[in-house]
């Protein structure tokens, strides 16, 4: 397995985002007040976060999350608050598109600048 961690510029509104909008869930979180460390599951993806050691030593980050049907889980996190577009002039950042390669994706932009890229694989 393989756990990607993203360096954040703050724990708690990182948390906030991922559990809040993206459905995440906190695993353990490092120290409880405060926290600059945390782990978030969702299903069987793992993520961490790291607070950023440096002012704008944040937000580099991205990973893939593999899903069944992007657009249902698209049209969920919006309903949760999911702000549009986190990325002007970025149309995969405003909805699912088919991409040339043969995926169907979204990208999410955590409040720090990481980016999740939501993706479906076609059925070969």
């Amino acid at each position: 397995m393989l756990i990607p961690i993203l360096s954040v510029r703050d724990v708690t509104e990182a948390i906030g985002f991922y559990t809040g909008v993206l459905d995440f869930r906190v695993a353990f979180a490092w120290p409880e007040q405060r926290s600059i460390y945390a782990g978030l599951v969702r299903g069987e993806d793992e993520l961490h976060l790291a607070l950023a050691a440096e002012h704008g030593r944040h937000g580099h980050g991205s990973a893939v999350v593999l899903c069944d049907d992007v657009d249902a889980l698209f049209a969920s996190f919006k309903a949760k608050g999911l702000a549009l577009p986190s990325r002007a002039g970025s149309p995969v950042h405003e909805a699912p598109l088919d991409q040339s390669w043969g995926t169907r994706e979204v990208y999410i932009d955590d409040p720090s600048g990481n980016t999740l890229v939501f993706q479906q694989r076609r059925q070969l």
